[in-house]
């Protein structure tokens, strides 16, 4: 997908040396952004593999979302990706899908504000919360020129004290004559990692939500507010500070996608080495390699045709998928 690429460019070429609350600097751009057409294919990318344990924890995240669940139970069988943030029971102190399906709604607002009462349909009774997914369906069966179709998984009073704040925050569809679009706002993006699962999973949304509606899949577009590329720490990630001119002025120079690869040898060269344990902390390499390959052809998505609630594991099938080989990120916690 040449619009990933185009953005893993942008971000090392013009990124900021940066470091974090994970310990691990980056190379951070803001608000980058770009856009994908569905009906082009599904934008799983094929510069490098994402099938296997990846597709399969991807599908199950997806799914898990979609439960509204605040534990990780179900996905410890599949996937150790929130194990880090869950406690020892297995419970998140913040959660996507939480807030898809169980918003919180307050017992008693401020004076003069307004909220959806009991009884409500988008409105759980017995734990007062709000099923956004199920509004967002019934809106675009009834209302499907509403401009109001937000999803939100922020609630700020979580946030500034839960383990791990949402990154991918928000989203918004939009209807275009027969095509359903979605829009994702996140706070935070880390390139290599994160990014490809982003693109994948809320295009898998999109794709489910269009069909239970009557719509196309159209264009799934993402903003990133903190886009970064994690490049070592220590003396590895401090040398970026000091060479990120450097990194920048080769890049300009590339005019064919084999140059990446010698800029990736130049930075193995001259960049100091990674600490012991810390190996393939340092994304620049792998993603100049990466920028090396010619993007494939897209594979395509089935979804089955269930209602959205009852999706398993085994109703969403990859097809036609010929990737790169894989390249090995380490993920900074």
């Amino acid at each position: 997908m040449q619009q990933y690429l185009d953005l893993v460019e942008r971000v090392l070429r013009t990124g900021t040396y940066k470091p974090n609350r994970t310990g691990v600097d980056t190379l951070s751009s803001f608000a980058e952004g770009y856009e994908v057409d569905l009906a082009e294919g599904f934008p799983l990318l094929t510069t490098k593999d994402l099938s296997g344990f990846r597709w399969n924890s991807l599908v199950h995240e997806f799914l898990w979302y979609l439960s509204g669940e605040e534990h990780v139970r179900t996905l410890r069988e599949e996937t150790g990706i929130w194990d880090a943030w869950a406690d020892e029971e297995g419970h998140l102190d913040t959660a996507y899908g939480r807030f898809w399906r169980r918003f919180p709604i307050p017992e008693e607002g401020l004076p003069g504000e307004t909220w959806a009462d009991e009884g409500h349909r988008w409105v759980n009774d017995d734990e007062r919360t709000f099923d956004q997914i199920q509004y967002v369906l019934d809106t675009l069966r009834e209302n499907p020129n509403s401009r109001r179709i937000v999803v939100n998984a922020w609630h700020p009073a979580n946030a500034t004290v839960s383990t791990l704040p949402p990154c991918h925050y928000t989203f918004v569809f939009n209807v275009q004559g027969d095509r359903l679009n979605l829009q994702l706002v996140q706070r935070s993006g880390d390139i290599a990692l994160g990014v490809p699962f982003n693109v994948a999973a809320y295009s898998l949304l999109l794709t489910a939500v269009a069909q239970r509606t009557g719509f196309e899949p159209g264009t799934f577009a993402h903003t990133v507010t903190d886009a970064h590329v994690y490049c070592g720490s220590g003396d590895r990630g401090a040398w970026y500070g000091s060479h990120g001119d450097d990194l920048a002025d080769r890049l300009a120079d590339v005019t064919e996608r084999a140059e990446y690869r010698e800029v990736a040898d130049w930075v193995e060269r001259e960049a100091p080495p990674e600490a012991d344990g810390e190996e393939d902390m340092d994304h620049v390499p792998g993603l100049l390699r990466q920028l090396s390959r010619e993007p494939r052809e897209r594979p395509r998505i089935e979804v089955a045709d269930r209602p959205l609630d009852e999706l398993t594991y085994d109703d969403v099938r990859l097809r036609e998928y010929d990737p790169a080989e894989g390249i090995r990120f380490a993920v900074a916690e």
